[in-house]
């Protein structure tokens, strides 16, 4: 496999940036202790005193994710059975960065990517009705995503340009055969619902051995709630995917085949684009293990170099 790099930052944000943003729009801040923790696909974050991070998109493609974030998440927050990092302050261009930028709470916690939770069954429980909360019919003017929440036939042509960088053409073989018959099922009929768009291990916190908090809501959308369901390959073992599927309660056999076609897509894309980062290569290579039905080991069994705790993505 040759995989490709992460996208390149096209924005230089430092501390000291966040710092003049602060004192010019939001000055009771600004003497807090700033600390960078991570540099995402789409975001720079930074530890701003004990109880909060600032979001700052290191990218444009990023910018109308968090302008999404800011708008909707607070009202889905109010319903949600877990934390999500709703935005509490909201920061505008200025001192040459060109965006949006939020002020979110710190969520205390390790990336399930790297502490799995304690007790498999209890977080199929836990995620299980919180998608069940969160996917509820959405208004009109719920944020488009054109890659998150589409009829999976729209993820075909980067499934087939993605398989032919997996080296095996035995696992080549079964990938054709698993999406085929993903892309066989029905499409979606029913209402758009939201999604969070983007849920995978990197984007789950556990804290104290339990599932603590959901982040990173900048893909937030409406459409196919299999997008979101793939989760179940990204984190379960085999036996704790029905329970999961039990406690949703709205996964039909057709739902439930597209989302193991979202897994597999979504896993492809991991593979594919993180040279740089094997913490989401690592997740892809889980997720394809499962999807295949082989056993992909636990979420933290492969650890990469880079340690991320809170809302950090």
């Amino acid at each position: 496999m040759n995989p490709h790099s992460m996208p390149t930052a096209e924005v230089s944000v430092s501390p000291e940036l966040v710092r003049l943003l602060l004192a010019d729009q939001h000055p009771e801040l600004a003497g807090l202790d700033i600390e960078v923790l991570a540099n995402g696909w789409d975001n720079l974050v930074c530890r701003l005193g004990r109880d909060h991070l600032v979001r700052l998109p290191r990218r444009a493609a990023a910018a109308g994710l968090v302008a999404h974030e800011q708008r909707w998440l607070p009202g889905l927050a109010e319903r949600l059975p877990l934390p999500v990092p709703a935005p509490v302050r909201i920061g505008r261009p200025g001192r040459g960065y060109p965006w949006a930028w939020s002020v979110v709470p710190y969520l205390p916690g390790e990336i399930a990517a790297r502490t799995p939770p304690a007790d498999p069954g209890e977080t199929a429980l836990a995620l299980g009705a919180f998608l069940a909360a969160l996917h509820r019919p959405a208004p009109a003017e719920a944020p488009a995503n054109p890659v998150r929440g589409i009829p999976l036939a729209g993820r075909a042509a980067g499934v087939l340009a993605n398989l032919p960088h997996l080296d095996d053409p035995d696992e080549r073989a079964a990938a054709l055969r698993v999406w085929e018959s993903a892309a066989a099922a029905p499409a979606w009929a029913g209402p758009p619902v939201w999604l969070h768009g983007d849920l995978h291990p990197a984007n789950l916190l556990v804290d104290r051995g339990r599932l603590s908090a959901v982040i990173d809501f900048g893909d937030i959308t409406a459409g196919d709630p299999a997008t979101d369901l793939s989760v179940a390959w990204m984190l379960l073992p085999a036996p704790r995917r029905e329970e999961f599927r039990r406690v949703y309660g709205r996964a039909d056999d057709d739902t439930w085949a597209r989302a193991r076609g979202w897994a597999l897509s979504l896993a492809l894309v991991f593979l594919t684009h993180s040279a740089d980062n094997p913490l989401m290569a690592g997740i892809g290579r889980r997720t394809l293990n499962a999807v295949l039905d082989r056993d992909p080991g636990s979420p933290g069994q492969r650890r990469g170099t880079e340690r991320r705790s809170g809302y950090v993505s």
